[in-house]
């Protein structure tokens, strides 16, 4: 095989607001290999592929296919050129047929008209060719997860893509659809066409891949030859950093004995199975896991958001149902959400209205909320959690991403309630909120309350946690103690290692 390069990355960078997402991103991909793309959450790589799918088209640094610079205005753009991408989650119109789907905008025309017989002859070749069961005339929906997926590859054949990029392909299929992708992969390659592969899988991108490169940070680590690398060498370059210092306890160890909830064989079918945990009084037991592996639902289904299909939860010994947000606070639980701008607050009410939201009935006397009992609430909570706009009138939508946080945080401290659950209770907040965010975390342990803490940042769940509960793709793989915490450690099982 020559050594090719078919895509040509030079000082890509792309920056966002107040983030940069790429920093000069500069390496090679070989035509007809299967190229890896791997690193934690936040590394990069959809940002990549974002700018050579032409999604992204205002970045620095240049883009070069086939030793001509790429200028993609949009994704259409790139299609034209032979660049396709399978996504995780396709897609498709499940009205229309199998065909119609595949060669949708592009159908071969006999005058004004479609001309179906031809475009169903076309699609029905690509479907042999990739050991399609299904043909072009059957009804899309009716597809499962597996066959989607090979529809969408066909869709990139229809197009006679030279690059196709996976991102995450395998994460709803079965192992024996899986094992049918990877043969498919296998007979692109040897028909010299370029495959860009994303998973969070290790074992899998050693079955598969050629070349493997790594992103740290949006940037570039390193690329390596897959027969020439090892799985802990592959972890190490992915973390490649010292946990940082401000994401640290101040005062570690200040759980009792005392078992404040207990959770036995939780499930929510088809999402996560059988998970069982136990939370100490005094307690940050932090969740770690990769994209997919179900933290939040998990948490969700906790504090009521979601309904489970099976398993009990116990709250200080004792059984309790529940079925909805109302109950999940009725038994001292408080979720402060990943997405708080959705679901954290309310955006057209200021401070006092928000934090009072789950506390209504602290400040109402016969129907009629009083408000200035609920000013005096805010004022107070805004001095101890030192919000950076003390007016209880003041829009919580006007304040920046770590004050939002604080007022969802003040939200929950007004019901006082026990639990208190944060997922990526740091995310999109700058270095001096997150400080402020963990101190209130350690006071909150101090006055007795428990937390469980969902994060994917891994410094901060070092720094923090007590325990740790690492999952992968809805099971529960290892309970990590304070003292076996690494980030080698976390990824290794993160990634489905054993032991």
């Amino acid at each position: 095989m020559t050594q090719n390069p078919i895509i040509n990355f030079r000082a890509v960078t792309k920056t966002f607001p107040g983030q940069k997402a790429l920093d000069n991103i500069s390496f090679d991909i070989i035509k007809g290999e299967v190229h890896a793309l791997i690193g934690e959450n936040g590394a990069g790589k959809s940002t990549l592929l974002n700018i050579l799918h032409g999604i992204y088209n205002e970045y620095d640094g240049e883009v070069w296919i086939a030793g001509e610079k790429a200028a993609f205005r949009n994704a259409q753009d790139a299609l034209n050129r032979g660049i396709s991408k399978v996504h995780q989650e396709v897609s498709l119109i499940a009205d229309l047929t199998v065909g119609q789907n595949v060669a949708l905008g592009y159908e071969p025309m006999k005058g004004p008209f479609i001309d179906f017989k031809k475009l169903h002859a076309e699609v029905d070749v690509i479907l042999n060719r990739l050991r399609c069961r299904f043909r072009s005339t059957d009804p899309a929906g009716g597809l499962s997860t597996g066959e989607m997926q090979m529809l969408s590859i066909a869709k990139a054949l229809f197009h006679r893509s030279r690059i196709i990029s996976f991102d995450e392909p395998t994460a709803a299929l079965t192992e024996n659809e899986t094992g049918a992708l990877f043969d498919i992969i296998r007979e692109l390659k040897a028909n010299g066409i370029t495959v860009i592969f994303i998973s969070h899988r290790l074992d899998e991108l050693f079955k598969i891949s050629d070349q493997i490169t790594v992103l740290r940070d949006g940037r570039h680590v390193g690329t390596f030859r897959a027969e020439s690398i090892t799985r802990k060498h592959l972890i190490q370059s992915m973390v490649g950093r010292d946990v940082a210092a401000f994401a640290e306890r101040k005062k570690p160890g200040l759980y009792t004995d005392e078992v404040i909830l207990e959770v036995k064989n939780l499930s929510r079918n088809g999402v996560f199975h059988d998970v069982n945990f136990q939370l100490r009084k005094g307690e940050i037991l932090g969740f770690s896991g990769l994209v997919g592996s179900k933290r939040t639902d998990v948490v969700r289904t906790l504090f009521g958001a979601d309904e489970k299909s099976s398993g009990d939860i116990y709250v200080k010994g004792k059984k309790v149902k529940i079925r909805t947000p109302k109950q999940g606070l009725k038994h001292g639980i408080g979720l402060i959400p990943e997405n708080r701008k959705t679901q954290g607050f309310v955006h057209v009410f200021s401070n006092t209205v928000n934090m009072g939201l789950a506390s209504m009935d602290k400040f109402s006397t016969f129907g009629f909320i009083n408000d200035s009992k609920r000013d005096d609430n805010c004022r107070h909570y805004a001095g101890e959690i030192r919000l950076n706009q003390k007016d209880p009138e003041y829009m919580t939508s006007n304040l920046s991403g770590g004050n939002q946080q604080k007022v969802v945080l003040g939200k929950w401290l007004t019901t006082d309630v026990d639990i208190f659950i944060f997922d990526e209770p740091t995310k999109g907040v700058d270095v001096g909120a997150k400080a402020e965010i963990y101190r209130l975390m350690e006071s909150l342990l101090e006055a007795g309350k428990s937390i469980i803490m969902v994060s994917s940042e891994l410094p901060e769940v070092i720094g923090m946690s007590d325990r740790v509960i690492v999952m992968h793709e809805g099971k529960v793989v290892k309970q990590l103690q304070r003292n076996e915490l690494t980030e080698e450690t976390l990824l290794h099982y993160a990634m489905g290692g054993t032991e």
